[in-house]
C-alpha cells in the first residue's frame, strides 16, 4: 500500500486524484494540504491541512497538483522530510526549476510536462517518426485544441511534443507560432505550433508529418482529467522507495 499526501487537495485535479485513488487497491490518500483547511469533512475522507507543518499522518509519497507560487514552500518541505515527490504543477520559474534539481540530489522527484501515460508514450513515438521521416522531406507541425477557459497557449504538452521532435533531430528546427506576417513558402527546417481555443473542447494534440502525397498524424485526445490523476497515482507507486534523483513519466512506462 502506498500512502499519499496530496498537495492541492481541494482543487479540481485534487478531486480527480481522490476519485481515482478510490478505484485502486494499492494506494491510499492519508492527508491533504490546501489553502482551505478541512479537518472534519466526511465527504473528503481524510484531513486537509492549511500548512505542511500541521500534517500528522505518516505517508510514503507526495503528489502535488497546486500552483507555481506554492512550489518553494513545497520543495522546502520535501527537502526536510525526504519523502518522494510527484511534481505535477506547471508554470515554474527558472529559479524554481533549479531548486527542484537541487532538492532531487537528496530525494526522488518525478516531474513531467504531462502526467498522461498516453502522452508520454506519444513523445517517444513522434521522436522516432521524426528521425525516420524528416530527412525524407516530411514537414512537421503540432496543432493543439483546448476549451476556452485555458489561459496559456501553446499548451505545455504541445511544447513537449515539439521538443521531443526537435531533440530527435539534434535541434535543427525553428519554432514558429504565427505566419500571418510572412509571404513565403514554408521552410523545411521549422516546426509550426498552432493553438485552437473554444467552447468545451477536450485537450487534443496532433503531430502532423506531411510528405509529398501522404500524411501521417499522431493524435492524443484527453476526454477527462482522470487520465492525469491516474498517471500521477501510477507515478507515486513507481516512486516509492526510489533513490534520490530526477525521474519522469518515461521511467514509469519504461
Amino acid at each position: 500500500m502506498v500512502k499519499i499526501l496530496l498537495n492541492g487537495a481541494l482543487g479540481e485535479m485534487g478531486k480527480n486524484v481522490r476519485l481515482c485513488a478510490g478505484n485502486m487497491e494499492d494506494v491510499e490518500i492519508v492527508g491533504g494540504v490546501d489553502r482551505e483547511e478541512r479537518l472534519d469533512d466526511p465527504s473528503i475522507g481524510y484531513p486537509v491541512y492549511a500548512s505542511f507543518a500541521d500534517v500528522k499522518e505518516d505517508f510514503d509519497v507526495i503528489i502535488d497538483f497546486s500552483v507555481a507560487k506554492a512550489a518553494d514552500q513545497l520543495l522546502d518541505f520535501v527537502s526536510k522530510v525526504k519523502k518522494p515527490l510527484v511534481f505535477c504543477t506547471t508554470g515554474l520559474s527558472e529559479a524554481q526549476l533549479r531548486k527542484t534539481e537541487e532538492v532531487s540530489a537528496s530525494v526522488a522527484i518525478l516531474r513531467s510536462a504531462n502526467m498522461s501515460l498516453g502522452v508520454n508514450l506519444l513523445l517517444d513515438l513522434v521522436a522516432e517518426a521524426a528521425r525516420k521521416l524528416y530527412s525524407k522531406g516530411f514537414d512537421i507541425e503540432v496543432v493543439e485544441q483546448h476549451h476556452h477557459r485555458k489561459k496559456d497557449a501553446p499548451s505545455g504538452t504541445a511544447l513537449a511534443l515539439a521538443d521531443a521532435v526537435n531533440e530527435a533531430l539534434d535541434h535543427q528546427l525553428t519554432y514558429v507560432y504565427d505566419r500571418s506576417t510572412r509571404d513565403e513558402a514554408r521552410p523545411h527546417d521549422e516546426i509550426g505550433i498552432s493553438s485552437v481555443r473554444g467552447g468545451s473542447l477536450p485537450g487534443v494534440h496532433d503531430v502532423i508529418f506531411a510528405g509529398e502525397d501522404e500524411v501521417i498524424t499522431f493524435n492524443h485526445t484527453a476526454y477527462s482529467r482522470s487520465i492525469f490523476a491516474n498517471g500521477a497515482l501510477n507515478a507515486a507507486k513507481f516512486l516509492k522507495d526510489k533513490g534520490p534523483g530526477m525521474y519522469s513519466m518515461k521511467d514509469v512506462i519504461a
